[in-house]
């Protein structure tokens, strides 16, 4: 058995579950998530148990209630209703989801007609096309880049969701450059270090194995991703909940088990499985590092002044 490394958390995970436990902390519970927080179900009960109240929508929050954005970003009128309920808001958006929110508003100011490369339907997504309603062109395939309507075909931008496919995102991003020679991108890829950083240590040693297995939830975009890049490398793949889920015939003839987890999936379920495998006649386990991930995101601001104060009013 192989593990992946780096799997598991991402610095824009960490820091948001870290955000709901302080802000746990520092208020009285119960407090309300937009959203879940994460896209991992484990994660989502366990603060559940602590009196985090997810809720689909701010108009299910209680007026000057706290309440926290989920790391995939809200758009502008959320925020709006947030506070016209006057709701004290912590926003735990990730800072890379953050950064194409902020390409998409210097695009449409520069006047350029933009296209986001994404998926239909995903939060971070709607958040995004939220900041420039109207004016943003979702785009899923390569089918629809050839496909896709712009009001202003020679002044064109792309932007991408952050957990995408690397290679996906790279074949609609051509197709576009073929109808549209003189599309602009970002200066620096939106695909997300940690999806790449996973995606890359797939490729590197699914070479190996004859089964991938990555814990993650099913609406995990970059979980997904992960066992779509392995089934691209010619490998069985599958992407589970936890060790439960498990097929022992899965393992029948298999000499290597790669073994990985999305970005918002706990480390204590990876070691679930090392256990499950161990016992299911696994011999050896091996980590090993295919990419360096080094990567740590500050707390928001409104937390910060928060703690500040609290700490103040002590002495």
């Amino acid at each position: 058995m192989v593990l992946a490394r780096p799997r598991g958390f991402c610095a824009g995970v960490d820091r948001a579950i870290d955000i709901v436990n302080m802000v746990l902390e520092l208020f009285e519970p119960p407090i309300y998530v937009r959203k879940e927080i994460v896209h991992n179900r484990y994660v989502i009960e366990s603060l559940a148990r602590k009196g985090a109240i997810f809720v689909e929508e701010v108009e299910s929050i209680p007026e000057g209630a706290v309440a926290i954005f989920s790391a995939h970003g809200v758009s502008p009128a959320v925020r709006s209703r947030a506070a016209a309920r006057h709701l004290k808001v912590i926003d735990a958006t990730c800072p890379l989801v953050t950064k194409v929110h902020l390409e998409a508003l210097r695009f449409a100011q520069e006047g350029y007609s933009i296209i986001l490369i994404g998926h239909a339907g995903h939060e971070e997504v709607e958040g995004t096309m939220g900041e420039v309603p109207g004016s943003i062109e979702l785009v899923c395939s390569v089918e629809e880049a050839e496909k896709v309507a712009i009001a202003h075909p020679e002044r064109v931008a792309a932007i991408t969701q952050t957990t995408l496919g690397v290679e996906d995102a790279q074949v609609v991003l051509d197709a576009l450059r073929r109808r549209f020679p003189r599309l602009v991108t970002p200066s620096s890829d939106d695909i997300c270090y940690a999806t790449q950083n996973r995606q890359t240590a797939i490729k590197h040693l699914a070479q190996d194995a004859q089964l991938v297995l990555v814990l993650g939830s099913d609406n995990s975009s970059n979980s997904k991703r992960l066992r779509e890049v392995a089934e691209s490398c010619g490998v069985r793949a599958y992407l589970i909940d936890d060790a439960s889920e498990i097929d022992p015939a899965w393992l029948e003839d298999v000499e290597c088990v790669l073994l990985t987890a999305g970005a918002s999936a706990p480390e204590h379920l990876v070691q679930e499985v090392v256990e499950f495998l161990r016992r299911a006649g696994a011999s050896t386990v091996e980590e090993v590092e295919a990419v360096q991930e080094r990567v740590t995101f500050v707390l928001p601001q409104e937390l910060n002044r928060e703690i500040a104060r609290r700490g103040e009013e002590r002495f």
